[in-house]
């Protein structure tokens, strides 16, 4: 009995091509669109070389291939909705639509899914500024296209009302109240459209609004990690989901509210490649092909740290030292500054411990 499928993956950047190794592991072939012909994905698979939005190219995808998913949210929803035939695209293009526009997602989260997220009002012109309380801090996020810290404006000052009032005009907005937080923290979970797996609790460091570490599990109550990961299947049990989905949560105190998700494998996961028995790549694929999901285990605390452009000496030399550490480099081309070039991923007694002292 074959069950090779031809998998499409629109998008080849490293979580693409990540995608691609585990697809390639389980027997399938896979075909990624992206418009850079030497993309970290054509290392391991067939590239179409074009635009995100193109028709076309999507349609040659889309009739070359068993199954499509997606490696980040910024394809056009509407160009895949012409282009799919029913059922291929298992998790959907509504999911895309929500995670796309920050509107949608924040109504989504706390109308639909129940989940708590911090207090937000939706901007759609400088006027709804007026009348802030500057005892408080708030953030302004453009409703869509925002990423890394940009599209964003944080509120604590008259001055900075004027900067944000520019961006209120320019485009519909979501304001948030600023959440003291303890922690940030991510869940993975992965469904099959009818049942899911979820992966232990992640904390995050971020430095310039860019992940610069990951500590799993993460130092937090056993009694929060349940309820964050219980609060991540809620999430996915709405959405019917299909693949591998991360939500963002911030701990504050007690409480954990999400931030946000994302539709895909996500950087915080990176180290589930070694430190799980099936990383969040493996249970994506499954996930879209509609297989069972197997129950994830930790095998042991690991950390794991991004490498940007200006690490790349570093970590090679950290490498060289720490043999036991497991690299990955995506192979992209030109190290440019905070640019993602690769991740390490180190097993540690105490992930805490390790945690503090690690780093470029």
């Amino acid at each position: 009995m074959n069950s090779s499928k031809t998998i499409g993956i629109i998008g080849g950047g490293q979580l693409g091509q990540m995608m691609a190794i585990s697809a390639i592991y389980m027997g399938h072939k896979v075909i990624s669109l992206d418009p850079a012909a030497d993309c970290p994905a054509s290392k391991v698979s067939e590239v179409i070389v074009a635009p995100y939005h193109d028709v076309e190219a999507l349609r040659q995808l889309a009739e070359r291939c068993d199954v499509l998913t997606y490696e980040f949210e910024n394809v056009d929803a509407d160009a895949l909705d012409a282009v799919i035939k029913e059922g291929q695209l298992p998790q959907g293009t509504d999911l895309l639509r929500i995670s796309q526009n920050r509107i949608f997602e924040k109504d989504f989260l706390a109308k639909k899914a129940g989940v708590a997220v911090a207090p937000y009002k939706v901007v759609t012109s400088s006027l709804d500024l007026e009348h802030l309380d500057l005892s408080k801090r708030y953030v302004l996020k453009t409703a869509t296209g925002g990423y890394d810290g940009h599209g964003q404006v944080v509120i604590q000052s008259a001055t900075s009302v004027l900067q944000a009032s520019k961006l209120a005009n320019s485009a519909e907005c979501v304001l948030e109240e600023f959440v003291t937080f303890d922690m940030e923290i991510s869940v993975l979970v992965s469904g099959n459209g009818s049942a899911f797996t979820v992966f232990p609790v992640q904390e995050n460091i971020h430095r310039n609004n860019i992940l610069s570490k990951t500590i799993v599990p993460a130092r937090i109550s056993d009694e929060l990690s349940q309820k964050a990961q219980a609060m991540a299947l809620q999430i996915a049990e709405k959405l019917d989901l299909s693949g591998t989905l991360c939500v963002e949560m911030f701990v504050a105190g007690n409480d954990i509210l999400v931030n946000e998700i994302a539709p895909r494998p996500h950087n915080s996961g990176h180290y589930s490649i070694e430190a799980c028995n099936f990383s969040q790549f493996d249970t994506h694929i499954l996930g879209v092909l509609g297989l069972p999901l197997p129950p994830i285990k930790l095998h042991a605390p690991a950390v794991m740290l991004n490498i940007l452009g200006q690490h790349m000496e570093k970590a090679q030399t950290f490498v060289q030292e720490n043999p036991s550490a497991h690299l990955h480099l995506y192979g992209k081309l030109e190290a440019k500054h905070n640019r993602k070039m690769g991740h390490v991923t180190l097993f540690a007694d105490d992930a805490a411990e390790f945690g503090e002292g690690m780093d470029w």
